[in-house]
């Protein structure tokens, strides 16, 4: 008994009790009506085991088994038709039951399809969208797990290559500074990449912007183009910067990490002897950064995934960074809750517009 109390039972199941239980209680007032109504003589009941009395003309004769027993038929009628069609009623239920047990299970390709009721429509609207999401997201962190893996490996086997080579004993001295060259320089690319990182990892999980504070954000713009001098300045690249004296109220390393990375990118796709313009004006609306600069700019398609992780376009782009950094501009500027794009011909440059 008790095992069968502990049972874990279909909804149909649930749904035919209650609807037995509703026709007992349906079955029970209609049951003291019929009493009541005998009572003020309006019905009259003939028991079988009563003896013989005179009519009422103004009561009507019903008698009384056969009232019983058509309310004990109606509640065993209404609980087998309530049986059949809970099972049909609830078949979307078990639609949704039986995908959600798939997705659980790791495959994010199934959908629904149920236009019967509207809000089983929009439950199965909602269980696609769902259903995408993940897959997306499953998708991206397959994406993300390999170009971590392909970034990190390269550096490491050239690290490891030259190491082995510097081994040697009949290397010259050139070939040895040419070698912890190679491997000073891998060393520096992976602290970056490992760096962007972390700072992205940091900022995808945060959601609210703290240490907020009023500051002249045109003269965080000339530290950074002075702090990326030696860049600019080894490729020959021409800056201009065009400014107004602009207070501005928000997270400062926030900020200088947009300035940092978008300055940073239009020097690395800058060609030699190049021209970068940085503009920065204050509106009533907000602040806009403007920078533009004239290097090899990205066609349509590379502009609809400039913005994701790891995402480098062509070969030219690959060998320049590892396309974190304006991933990491992108989240900070919707932090902040501004907005950010591009414009950009191939072979003519690109130009980023920040709005904060």
């Amino acid at each position: 008994m008790r095992a069968l109390l502990r049972r874990k039972w279909g909804l149909s199941v649930y749904l035919v009790i209650f609807i037995f239980f509703v026709l007992i209680a349906t079955m029970l007032v209609v049951f003291t009506i019929f009493i009541i109504l005998h009572r003020l003589e309006i019905i009259g009941i003939i028991a079988s085991h009563d003896a013989p009395r005179a009519p009422n003309p103004n009561t009507t004769g019903l008698p009384i088994p056969g009232v019983i027993g058509l309310l004990l038929f109606s509640v065993f009628l209404g609980t087998i038709v309530a049986g059949l069609f809970g099972k049909l009623a609830l078949r979307p239920i078990r639609k949704v039951i039986e995908a959600t047990h798939k997705v659980a299970g790791g495959n994010f390709n199934v959908r629904l399809d149920i236009q019967s009721i509207y809000e089983l429509e929009e439950l199965s609207k909602s269980f696609n969208k769902m259903a995408h999401e993940l897959s997306t997201t499953e998708t991206l962190r397959g994406d993300f797990i390999n170009n971590i893996s392909h970034e990190f490996k390269t550096p490491i086997a050239l690290i490891s290559g030259y190491a082995q080579l510097l081994k040697e004993k009949d290397l010259t001295e050139t070939e040895q500074q040419d070698y912890l060259d190679t491997i000073m320089a891998e060393s520096e690319r992976l602290t970056t990449l490992s760096t962007n990182i972390l700072n992205l990892s940091k900022y995808e999980h945060l959601e609210i912007v703290a240490d907020v504070s009023t500051f002249r954000i045109d003269e965080q713009l000339r530290r950074v183009v002075i702090q990326l001098e030696p860049k600019w300045a080894a490729k020959s690249i021409n800056i201009e910067i065009e400014t107004d004296d602009i207070n501005f109220t928000g997270n400062p390393d926030l900020t200088q990490q947009v300035l940092l990375n978008l300055i940073d990118n239009a020097i690395k796709f800058s060609n030699k002897d190049g021209f970068i313009r940085v503009r920065l004006k204050d509106f009533k609306n907000g602040i806009c950064l403007r920078v533009k600069d004239d290097g090899i700019g990205m066609d349509e398609n590379e502009q609809s995934h400039i913005f994701d992780r790891f995402y480098q376009g062509d070969s030219s782009r690959s060998k320049e960074g590892h396309g974190l950094g304006l991933s990491i501009v992108k989240r900070i500027v919707d932090l902040c809750g501004g907005e950010i794009s591009v414009h950009s011909l191939k072979g003519e440059g690109s130009e980023f517009i920040v709005w904060l």
